[in-house]
């Protein structure tokens, strides 16, 4: 069996280089990584643990991960163009409409790789030690539940419902309303949720997801 930390220690080389590379301009916006498999390779990593990398290098804008491309250095062009005014209000009736439509894409053309990601998510949820990590975490579950439509319009979508959420604004209503109840329900809502979209029931995840999503309006703005 793999020794666990030869497998931490190549992942943090990885992690490193990828930082270094955009540090010093070896790696500029627009380059693309290589393959995860190939990451693993050269790095001597667990394939899961690169994900998890990616996926917070995502989170930080530092990558760019679309569907049909690859991996690539962010750059200003990469990052989502939404109206600063946008008010939480107007976000969460949006979300409403669009987030629960795409359930049936999911169901149709999630990969087992897509519901590891949902699953990391929840785990890395579950663990969060603050408001802002929960809500990082929640953010990447979402756009987790979008990048298994693998459908690059709504892959942008949730890129810019997630540069929304992290206006300041947003941030202060989550600090007041997310109470450790709140998050445990929360969390229970995401496991459901995701447990629908594995079961390939799409009407199922619909109600979870619409039912979720006016739980969080409900706590967030009172109606």
């Amino acid at each position: 069996m793999r020794d666990r930390r030869i497998s931490t220690a190549g992942v943090e080389r990885l992690r490193a280089h990828i930082l270094q590379g955009i540090e010093d301009q070896s790696l500029k916006p627009g380059d693309r990584l290589p393959p995860e498999r190939e990451m693993v390779r050269r790095f001597d990593a667990a394939r899961s643990a690169v994900r998890r990398m990616l996926a917070d290098l995502e989170m930080q804008g530092r990558i760019v991960r679309t569907v049909g491309r690859g991996t690539m250095i962010a750059g200003e062009r990469d990052l989502p163009t939404v109206n600063a005014q946008t008010s939480p209000a107007e976000l969460m009736e949006a979300r409403l409409l669009f987030e629960p439509a795409i359930a049936d894409l999911v169901v149709t053309h999630a990969t087992p790789a897509d519901f590891e990601r949902m699953e990391e998510c929840l785990t890395r949820g579950a663990r969060a030690g603050s408001v802002a990590e929960f809500e990082q975490w929640d953010a990447a579950l979402h756009q987790a539940i979008a990048d298994a439509t693998h459908n690059s319009f709504v892959i942008r979508m949730l890129d810019n419902i997630n540069a929304v959420r992290d206006q300041a604004e947003w941030g202060k209503l989550k600090q007041r309303s997310l109470t450790p109840e709140r998050r445990s329900s929360y969390q229970i809502e995401h496991k459901r949720l995701v447990e629908a979209l594995k079961r390939r029931d799409g009407g199922e995840a619909r109600h979870r997801l619409t039912e979720h999503l006016r739980q969080v309006r409900r706590n967030l703005l009172d109606y």
